[in-house]
C-alpha cells in the first residue's frame, strides 16, 4: 500500500528538491508550508500548532511526516531565542506526538551544528558528544531529544552546508559575487563538506521506500562525501561556472566577527547510513557541477 508522507516546510531548499524527486514516486505527497511561493501547489500548515497538525494529519490519513521546516537564520537565532526554539524544538515536538498518536514515522532533518563545542579532526559520528556554540545548535539539539523523548518511529537525519537550486544559498551566492566582482575574500578555516539538497532528497526517498526504516529508527549523518573549506568550495564554484576573472583569497573567520561561534570542523561520517539503508553519497565536486549545470539549464 502506498504511504500518504506530509512534506513540511516544502517551499524550503529541501522540500523544494523533495517535491521535484517525489515526481517519480509510487507513494502519494502533500508538500505544506507557511509560507506560499506562487505557482506552486501548497497547503498551510502552521507545524507550531499542535491542534492544527493533528487535524490535518487525520484528515489526510498521513503515515509519514519529513519535516524540513527549521529556523535557519543562524544569526538572527542568536537574538530571537524564542522563535528559534518555536520552530526548532516545539514542531519537531508537536510533529512527534501526532506520528506517536498515529503509529506513523517522523523523519526529521537536523544540523551539524550541534556539534563545535568539542573541536575534533576526524568526521563526527552520530554517538559523539554533542557541544551547540550557537542558539540555532542548541534549538535544532533540543528538537532532536523532543523526539527521542515523545517516543515515536523516527528518522533524524543531521546534514550540513546545504545548498540546491532553489532559494538562497553560499553556492548561488558565490555564483553572483564571482561573476560581479573581481576579488572576494573567503574564510579558509571552517571546515566541512557541502550537501547538495538534491542528493538528500534522494537519499530520503531511498530510506522511506526501501523498506527499512521503520526497523531502523535513530540518528544518521548525511552530507556529500570529501572534505573542503569555505575557500575551497568557492574556487569550486566559481570555476564550473567559468567565472575565473574573479580573485578568490583566503581569509580567517576573525575577520568577519559574528555573534555567532560557528564550527570550525563538522565533517560528518556517512558510514552508519551507508550500511544501514544502502544510499548513494556522491562526491561533493560531482554534485556541484550537477548543481550549477541545472542552474544554468533552466535560465
Amino acid at each position: 500500500m502506498a504511504n500518504r508522507i506530509l512534506v513540511t516546510g516544502a517551499n524550503g531548499q529541501l522540500g523544494s528538491e523533495l517535491r521535484h524527486t517525489a515526481r517519480s514516486s509510487a507513494d502519494s505527497y502533500i508538500f505544506s508550508d507557511v509560507v506560499m511561493t506562487e505557482g506552486v501547489e501548497t497547503a498551510y500548515l502552521d507545524i507550531t500548532d499542535l491542534s492544527a497538525v493533528r487535524t490535518f494529519v487525520a484528515e489526510n490519513n498521513i503515515n509519514i511526516i519529513i519535516n524540513c521546516a527549521a529556523y535557519t537564520n543562524v544569526d538572527r537565532a542568536e537574538e530571537d531565542m524564542e522563535g528559534a526554539s518555536l520552530l526548532n524544538a516545539t514542531a519537531p515536538e508537536n510533529l512527534a506526538k501526532v506520528m506517536k498518536e498515529a503509529n506513523g514515522l517522523l523523519v526529521h532533518i537536523s544540523t551539524d551544528y550541534v556539534f563545535g563545542g568539542n573541536v575534533q579532526n576526524t568526521p563526527y559520528k552520530e554517538e559523539c558528544t554533542t557541544a551547540p556554540t550557537s542558539v540555532y545548535g542548541t534549538t535544532k539539539l533540543r528538537g532532536e531529544r523532543a523526539i527521542m523523548s515523545v517516543g515515536c518511529r523516527h528518522i533524524i537525519i543531521r546534514t550540513a552546508w546545504l545548498y540546491s537550486a532553489y532559494g538562497n544559498n553560499f553556492l548561488k551566492t558565490m555564483l553572483r559575487l564571482t561573476s560581479e566582482r573581481e576579488r572576494i575574500s573567503v574564510v579558509n578555516d571552517q571546515i566541512g563538506t557541502p550537501t547538495y539538497a538534491g542528493d538528500l532528497a534522494a537519499a530520503i526517498i531511498a530510506i522511506i521506500e526501501g523498506g527499512k526504516a521503520e526497523l531502523n529508527e535513530g540518528i544518521y549523518h548525511f552530507s556529500n562525501e570529501g572534505v573542503c573549506s569555505w575557500y575551497d568550495f568557492s574556487r569550486e564554484i566559481a570555476r564550473v561556472a567559468g567565472n575565473t576573472r574573479c580573485e578568490i583569497c583566503p581569509c580567517l573567520s576573525s575577520e568577519y566577527p559574528s555573534k555567532v561561534t560557528r564550527p570550525a570542523y563538522s565533517v560528518l561520517d556517512k558510514g552508519k547510513i551507508k550500511r544501514t539503508f544502502n544510499v548513494a553519497v556522491p562526491y561533493w565536486t560531482e554534485s556541484v557541477a550537477r548543481c550549477i549545470n541545472k542552474l544554468m539549464s533552466d535560465r
